[in-house]
C-alpha cells in the first residue's frame, strides 16, 4: 500500500467520527457565579469570609487596581474583581484544596490558584501601610501606656515569639529543613505584636528547623534595635531568646518576692503574643490546617494574613476565640550577657523592689 493511503486512512471520516465518540470532546460552559457579597447577610458574610462587608469594601477599594483584567478581550466571561477577592478569602478562611475553592465560585482550580496568587500578591502590596514598628516617640509612648496596663511592665514596645506555620513538604535536597521539631513541614514565623494583638513586625524567610533566637538575630528590626532607632522601648520574649538591653527574658530560678513579681509580670504582658497567634490562626485558619501551594506563595500568604488581620483589628472586627498558643520554646544555650541583657534585667526588678517597698499595687 502507497504510503499516501495510510495517511488517507487516517484520516477517513468515520474513523474520525468513531474516536470523537469513545473519546468525546468537553463542550466549554461558563457556570453560573453566585453573587456572593450580595447573596449573604451580614453575619453570614462574616462567618464565611472571616472580615465583615464594610472591611471587604474598604480592602477591595485599596488593592482593585491590580485585580482589573490587562485587556477588554471576554469581559462576559471575566471573574469580576470583587469575586477574585472573596474566593481568596474563602480560601485563607477554610485553607481548603483550590478545587474546593474554585467549586465555591464556580470555576476551575487551575484558575483559583491563579486567582489567589494574584489577590495575595495584591494585599502583600499594602505591607508597609498596615505592618510596621513604632516609628515616632508619640507612638512608641502610646504602645508602653497600653502594655503598662496589662501587667504594670514598664517601657514594652512590643512582645515577640516565634510560631510554626504547617506546609506541604516543599521538596529538594532543603525539605528536610523545613521539618521543626514538631515532626512536620513548616516556617518557623517570627511576630513582634502590640499590646492591642495588632502585628508590628512579621518575618517569614525561615525553615521550620531554625531556632527563635537565630532568626531575631538575622532580622531587619534587631539591626533597629542595636542602632537604637527604638528609644528606650524593649521587647518581651520566651526563655527561647537571649536577654539583651532591648530584650527581657523570664528568670530561670527566681529568688525573693522582687524576681518573682518580674517573672509574673514579664509573663502576663508577653502573653498577649500567644493569644494573637491563637486569634491569628483562628481567623485565618489556612495558618492552622497547613499551606499547599509552593514556597514563595506560601510565604506570601503568611504576609497578607498578617496585613488582613492588622486591618480587622484596626476595623475592630469581631475577635475569632481560640486557645492561646503555648509552644515550649527551646532554651537559649548562648552567651546570656552578651549586650547588657542582665544588668537591664536588674535595673527593671529595682523597679518592682521600689514598688513593692513603697506599698504600691502592681498587679
Amino acid at each position: 500500500m502507497d504510503v499516501y493511503e495510510d495517511i488517507d486512512i487516517l484520516f477517513d471520516a468515520d474513523l474520525i467520527n468513531v474516536i470523537e465518540e469513545i473519546n468525546p470532546h468537553r463542550t466549554y460552559t461558563v457556570r453560573e457565579r453566585r453573587d456572593h457579597f450580595n447573596f449573604w447577610n451580614d453575619q453570614e458574610f462574616f462567618n464565611r469570609f472571616r472580615l465583615s462587608k464594610a472591611t471587604v469594601e474598604l480592602l477591595f477599594n485599596e488593592i482593585q487596581e491590580h485585580l482589573h483584567h490587562r485587556t477588554g478581550r471576554n469581559l462576559d466571561r471575566a471573574i469580576r474583581p470583587m469575586d477574585q477577592l472573596l474566593l481568596t478569602l474563602r480560601f485563607l478562611a477554610t485553607g481548603d484544596f483550590y478545587i474546593c475553592t474554585g467549586d465555591f465560585l464556580g470555576v476551575h482550580k487551575s484558575t483559583a490558584a491563579k486567582i489567589v496568587q494574584r489577590v495575595v500578591t495584591a494585599i502583600c502590596t499594602l505591607r508597609r501601610i498596615y505592618i510596621f514598628m513604632p516609628n515616632t516617640e508619640e507612638q512608641r509612648h502610646e504602645k508602653i501606656i497600653k502594655f503598662h496596663n496589662l501587667a504594670q511592665f514598664p517601657r514594652v514596645i512590643g512582645a515577640i515569639d516565634c510560631t510554626h506555620i504547617k506546609l506541604q513538604s516543599p521538596g529538594g535536597e532543603r525539605a528536610e529543613l523545613f521539618r521543626c521539631r514538631k515532626g512536620f513541614f513548616s516556617l518557623n514565623v517570627q511576630v513582634i505584636c502590640d499590646a492591642s494583638h495588632k502585628i508590628l513586625d512579621v518575618v517569614t524567610r525561615w525553615p521550620g528547623s531554625t531556632h527563635d533566637a537565630h532568626i531575631f538575630q538575622n532580622s531587619s528590626v534587631y539591626m533597629r534595635f542595636e542602632n537604637g532607632e527604638m528609644g528606650n522601648g524593649i521587647l518581651l520574649g520566651d526563655s527561647g531568646y537571649p536577654s539583651r538591653r532591648y530584650l527581657l527574658t523570664p528568670i530561670h530560678n527566681p529568688e525573693g518576692q522582687a524576681e518573682n513579681l518580674y517573672n509574673e509580670s514579664q509573663i502576663r504582658t508577653r502573653n498577649v503574643v500567644e493569644r494573637t497567634f491563637g486569634i491569628w490562626k483562628r481567623r485565618f485558619p489556612v495558618l492552622s490546617v497547613g499551606i499547599r501551594c509552593r514556597l514563595n506563595l506560601a510565604q506570601r500568604i503568611v504576609v497578607a494574613c498578617a496585613i488582613l488581620h492588622n486591618i480587622a483589628c484596626q476595623q475592630n472586627e469581631e475577635v475569632f476565640e481560640g486557645d492561646d498558643e503555648e509552644d515550649q520554646p527551646v532554651v537559649y544555650n548562648g552567651v546570656e550577657n552578651n549586650d547588657g541583657g542582665v544588668e537591664e534585667r536588674e535595673t527593671i526588678i529595682d523597679y518592682f523592689r521600689n514598688m513593692l517597698t513603697a506599698g504600691g499595687f502592681i498587679i
